[in-house]
């Protein structure tokens, strides 16, 4: 028998040691696969945490972001934007820091009031999004109470961020073409263009409908200067038939330059839209539905794995959950579907075809966010599981998930450069 003595060092040194296996980066080579929860439903203070996003540095950090709500766990729920960051490709993380906050007196939003479901006393930070730049610099936006948009910059690789800089101004204008009082970013990430402009989808409602989040559009906002000053774009989807109610979107630049958003909607036909334009901000082509794609009406995420040039092939990647069954065996067009079966999606075509598909977690999964390493790895941030066994809305956690192409693919395709892609 191992004496006491004897037996707590080496239990250390098999603790030490299982550690690290757990954190051998997930490279090009064989199939690897990788997950850990980032945010746990309860702890440090929280119900639950949910609207996931992350992305890569341009130094190789990987920022991982989300609402953390405090009492109901529901969208206009008390809450703050909370952040973690890796320096090692995902092996180890700081603990959660809140994002600073605006200064002066914050409101509720009367849309939110008028339908009672707003708490006295209490504020909703929402919908996070950051932007990498090629600069090194990251970009910033989250929205307080879907009224008011605030901007945060980082020089330092994540690790501070500057106080926020209201851009409520650019929503505003958007009330020429549409009565919004409600809106909101992203979620999840933006994209820098190859001419340098930051972009960022957005939805505006009325506020008038369900949750005070419907009617919606869809457009997006846009910045020339490093994020200094920022520009409404045209309105891509409204809110009719057959696209109803378009809300949280994707983007991604393509090859050839354009911008292609990828739209949640509550159509009927219960598939993704695609929308295309030249410069993210203008002449938007009609969008139309994906058939590949399904919408079981919930957040996706879409991000460049590489890019023919700088790779072998041009690459793109999508996920969402991949579902139309409701649950209770009931027919419900137009209706949410069961949040399951989170999907991952690879594409060689920019997006015309999805030939490549592997589930990363079959059971409960909702909204999710993707990026892709420096070294080709690729990071999923999604919300796992549910605290009661039922309700995917009652996220149990946010699930850092890091694999490579060879998982994805099945060991039937690799990167030919393990190089970091545009996000």
């Amino acid at each position: 028998m191992i004496s006491w003595k004897v037996y707590r060092p080496l239990q250390r040194v098999m603790v030490i040691l299982f550690g690290l296996l757990l954190a051998v980066p997930v490279r090009a080579g064989e199939p690897r696969l990788a997950k850990s929860d980032l945010f746990a439903a309860g702890e440090g203070g929280h119900k639950l945490y949910r609207i996931p996003g992350i992305v890569v540095t341009a130094k190789g950090s990987i920022l991982a972001y989300c609402e953390a709500r405090k009492h109901t766990g529901l969208d206009w729920d008390d809450s703050e934007i909370l952040l973690r960051r890796s320096t090692d490709g995902g092996q180890t993380w700081s603990e959660p820091k809140a994002l600073p906050r605006p200064a002066g007196k914050l409101e509720r939003n009367p849309a939110a009031v008028a339908k009672k479901l707003a708490r006295e006393g209490e504020i909703t930070f929402d919908n996070p999004v950051a932007i990498v730049a090629r600069d090194g610099a990251v970009h910033f936006l989250y929205c307080v109470d879907y009224g008011r948009c605030f901007y945060l910059r980082s020089d330092d690789d994540g690790a501070t961020f500057s106080q926020p800089v209201e851009i409520t101004r650019t929503f505003e204008q958007f009330r020429t073409d549409f009565d919004c009082r409600v809106f909101a970013t992203g979620p999840a990430h933006g994209i820098q263009l190859k001419s340098g402009r930051l972009v960022v989808p957005v939805w505006l409602s009325t506020g008038t409908g369900g949750n005070a989040h419907r009617p919606s559009v869809v457009a997006t906002i846009g910045s020339d200067d490093g994020g200094r000053t920022w520009q409404r774009g045209e309105i891509v989807a409204n809110a009719t038939d057959p696209l109803i109610d378009p809300n949280e979107t994707v983007a991604v630049q393509l090859a050839d330059g354009r911008v292609m958003l990828n739209i949640r909607s509550e159509s009927k036909q219960h598939r993704r839209a695609i929308g295309f334009s030249p410069d993210g901000l203008t002449h938007w082509a009609r969008p139309v539905f994906d058939e590949q794609l399904k919408e079981p009406i919930c957040m996706a995420s879409l991000c460049r794995l590489s890019e023919q040039g700088k790779s072998d092939r041009n690459r793109l990647l999508f996920a969402n959950p991949d579902n139309l069954d409701r649950g209770d065996e009931k027919e419900s067009r137009g209706r949410m579907q069961a949040r399951k079966n989170l999907t991952v999606k690879l594409s060689y075509d920019e997006g015309q075809t999805w030939p490549v598909s592997r589930v990363l977690e079959p059971g409960t999964s909702g909204y999710s966010d993707l990026a892709v390493g420096r070294d080709g790895t690729i990071y999923c941030l999604y919300e796992r599981g549910s605290t009661d066994g039922k309700d995917h809305f009652a996220t149990r956690s946010l699930t850092l998930a890091r694999f490579n192409l060879e998982w994805l693919s099945d060991g039937k395709d690799r990167l030919a450069k393990a190089e970091q892609a545009e996000q």
